[in-house]
């Protein structure tokens, strides 16, 4: 049960909204049952701002053993460290338990072989609180921290880590020129991008590869719940690729400024290439103010030195958006050889709606994207919106509509006359199970003549 100390509660939210977690509200008190461990956001009144973040865990399988000289272990209680700063040696593992106050950061640094792990808190005073630069074979998983940034290093796994951040470039999970990070079940509240991937970037030298973000939730306060590739090296371009999101719930989006919007915002600057990035089971919440997506070549002269070179091998798969505050959303490239292309929307839901290239509502002179409020600029390639929807589920949307009264004529005429291609076409049509007199067939039947 959560009590609201603040008076009666006459309305609840547990999100994310997707574990449909059933509630009882009685006078003060909002009271649920939780089948599995979540990381959820408790809201009475419509307050997002004094809620109750409620981070639940499977009990630890393993403790470390303080007394083994390979274990760095803080028990309950808080803990300092000199000059605020604990750094940590290759092979050794960091434990904090539960109820355990880290007075300082991690620093995870030109090591190997590292872990940090516990139900502890990393002092929310101290920004970046996690730092793992210039690493290899790190494990971090079930600590509290405003930030966990990952730059030059290989392997890295974090797992259920809660990420909340409150002051000015609060980013939550930042990669930077990595390869190989997996974040599994992380929570993100931050006041800035919740994740981000780039290439060059303060001081980390390279490209990107092999990263994987599942499993999670992300609210941005400020900026983009997930953004990449505004940073990297114009003068020794870089390519950012095999980027994964799955299964990942987005709370809140607010961002003023429609450079820094979207919700999925992909941004190529500095001459970066960014390819084959995986969308997948995405659902996005009612956010206040932004875009769903964002997919920009720009040249941002605040932060770039150049414009990136490319985006390309996008897959969308099964996202949904419920909401009315989403802005227009962009896709845009930024020349004839710098583009945007090979971008394939699966399963796209808005409302509740699915968008598809044969969306039997849609007018056949609008685009697909305006169907989703999708603003799609020069220098796109190859943009598909497609669904699981079966064909035989579908009403057939006769191509005769198209035509006028005269040009059926006159294709009536050329078929009498054998004239090819129209002769072939018409033998072909007639073996279709959509020339019988009772085949569906959607909008002004009455202008189709059979035979």
């Amino acid at each position: 049960a959560v009590t609201y100390n603040l008076g009666e509660v006459q309305t609840a939210k547990v999100r994310p909204l997707s574990y449909d977690i059933p509630f009882q509200i009685d006078g003060n008190t909002v009271t649920f049952t939780l089948e599995h461990p979540r990381n959820l956001s408790v809201e009475v009144n419509g307050d997002i701002f004094h809620n109750f973040h409620l981070f639940t865990g499977s009990p630890e399988r393993t403790i470390p053993d303080k007394d083994n000289p390979e274990v760095i272990y803080f028990g309950p209680g808080i803990h300092t460290v000199k000059n605020g700063e604990l750094r940590v040696p290759s092979g050794k593992t960091v434990y904090l338990a539960g109820g355990a106050v880290l007075m300082g950061r991690v620093l995870i640094e030109n090591v190997h072989d590292v872990k940090l792990l516990g139900r502890g808190i990393i002092d929310h005073s101290i920004k970046g609180g996690i730092r793992i630069a210039n690493s290899r074979d790190v494990y971090v998983e079930g600590i509290v921290a405003t930030q966990c940034a990952t730059g030059g290093s290989e392997n890295v796994t974090i797992r259920n880590v809660k990420s909340i951040s409150y002051y000015g470039w609060g980013d939550g999970m930042n990669v930077f020129a990595s390869n190989n990070v997996l974040f599994d079940g992380v929570f993100c509240r931050n006041s800035d991008d919740c994740t981000t991937v780039y290439g060059t970037r303060l001081g980390f030298e390279g490209g990107c590869r092999n990263i994987t973000m599942q499993n999670s939730t992300l609210w941005a306060d400020v900026a983009h719940p997930i953004f990449i590739g505004i940073h990297g090296n114009s003068k020794a371009p870089e390519v950012l690729e095999d980027l994964n999101y799955i299964n990942i719930d987005i709370l809140d989006h607010r961002e003023k400024q429609v450079d820094y919007q979207g919700c999925m915002a992909i941004n190529a600057g500095d001459n970066n290439l960014i390819r084959n990035v995986h969308f997948e089971d995405i659902r996005v919440e009612n956010f206040r103010q932004g875009q769903l997506v964002n997919l920009r070549i720009f040249y941002n002269e605040k932060y770039c030195t150049a414009p990136g070179r490319g985006i390309e091998n996008v897959l969308f798969k099964n996202i949904s958006y419920t909401g009315e505050n989403a802005e227009l959303s962009i896709i845009e490239g930024y020349d004839e050889k710098r583009k945007v292309k090979n971008i394939r929307f699966e399963n796209l839901k808005i409302n509740g709606k699915l968008i598809d290239d044969n969306m039997p509502d849609k007018p056949r002179w609008y685009k697909t994207s305006d169907m989703a409020r999708i603003y799609v600029g020069p220098h796109v390639e190859n943009i598909v919106f497609t669904s699981d929807v079966a064909q035989s589920q579908r009403r057939f949307v006769h191509p005769g509509i198209t035509y006028t009264q005269g040009d059926l004529d006159r294709m009536k005429a050329m078929v009498e006359a054998r004239q090819e291609p129209y002769y072939s076409t018409f033998l072909k049509l007639k073996e279709s199970s959509y020339s019988s007199l009772d085949a569906p067939v959607l909008n002004r039947a009455e202008q189709i003549k059979k035979g």
